[in-house]
């Protein structure tokens, strides 16, 4: 079967990787344009750009797929379907009807639901303890297709968003290769989404890794990790932010009987029974911090100053020169 394939990130590089590895023929390759990254503002590869062009596969890289040239290499390249994973732009009709199979997708979410650009980092939002992948066909929508195959996960108490990348990255391979087969052989039968279960995953700007200490523990738990290990969620302590790569929510009583047995003397706070959010109340030896939440309170286990490496809470509090009765700010 001959497949023109598009996509750009990590998860679209494993199901390209599949493909290849499983003997599928690949004549044409399409990532977004290599875009500046980093520091020194240097164009970067795309994760699909960096596998295909180490396994000798053609790479395309238009600007807009809509213009006539793109549209004429696919028809060139004669696939039988079109793959795309995350390719992070709307396919125009004319892409839809250029292979005989169709335009099938990857979507890293049980669809309905979180439809969108970020449905990994919403299901860890909004503390989802199920998800998975959906292999739908492509329609002029957005992740509107029927469904042709789908595959459901648990969600790790403690996974964040680069485990839970992984996770559902190898997933889609999986399911893909295994789907393919069976829709070029008409043993899928498509399905309309239902209207039931529904959600958007709209793409994430910087605002949304800001704390919000008046939260509750759990769900500043859940932004950590949706947000873990970059670009982290946001805080700020005086005038300097910190990225919080890891905590632990802990109910009030729980809080209380740790920092009773394992608190350090000279990081114990004098707060009241119901401090104020983001207020530090103590410190666990060898752990780090504990921060008022609006309900219950927050273990930080793993922070990175602005400008360094990611360090343990423990470390971060020692070399600061923070003490018991500090605050934790709005952003």
């Amino acid at each position: 079967m001959r497949i023109v394939f598009m996509g750009t990130p990590g998860l679209a590089a494993r199901a390209l990787a599949g493909l290849y590895e499983a003997g599928y023929e690949l004549p044409l390759i399409l990532t977004q344009p290599d875009r500046p990254k980093g520091r020194g503002n240097k164009e970067a590869l795309s994760a699909v750009k960096a596998y295909a062009t180490g396994k000798g596969l053609t790479v395309y890289q238009p600007s807009r797929l809509s213009e006539p040239e793109t549209i004429q290499r696919i028809r060139q390249a004669a696939p039988d379907a079109i793959v795309v994973a995350a390719y992070g732009k709307i396919l125009p009709a004319a892409l839809l009807e250029a292979a005989p199979l169709g335009c099938l997708n990857i979507h890293a979410s049980l669809l309905p639901a979180y439809r969108g650009a970020a449905p990994i980092q919403w299901a860890l939002l909004n503390g989802e303890k199920e998800t998975g992948v959906t292999i739908m066909k492509i329609d002029e929508g957005v992740d509107t297709g029927p469904i042709l195959l789908q595959k459901r996960l648990p969600v790790p108490e403690d996974m964040d968003h680069g485990g839970l990348y992984e996770l559902l990255s190898d997933a889609g391979a999986s399911l893909l290769l295994e789907a393919l087969p069976l829709w070029a052989g008409g043993r899928l039968t498509p399905r309309e989404q239902p209207a039931e279960g529904l959600s958007y995953a709209a793409r994430l700007e910087r605002a949304h890794e800001a704390i919000d200490w008046t939260q509750p523990a759990e769900a500043i738990r859940n932004r950590i990790r949706a947000f873990s290990p970059s670009p982290g969620a946001s805080a700020h302590i005086g005038d300097k932010e910190i990225k919080i790569l890891r905590a632990k929510a802990l109910p009030d009583e729980e809080a209380a009987i740790m920092l009773a047995k394992s608190s350090v003397e000279t990081w114990r706070s004098s707060a009241p029974d119901r401090p104020a959010p983001g207020l530090i109340i103590g410190a666990v030896r060898q752990a780090g911090p504990v921060v008022a939440a609006g309900e219950g309170s927050l273990l930080l286990t793993l922070v990175q100053p602005a400008g360094r490496k990611p360090m343990d809470g423990w470390a971060w509090l020692n070399g600061s020169r923070l003490a018991a009765g500090e605050t934790f700010g709005a952003n």
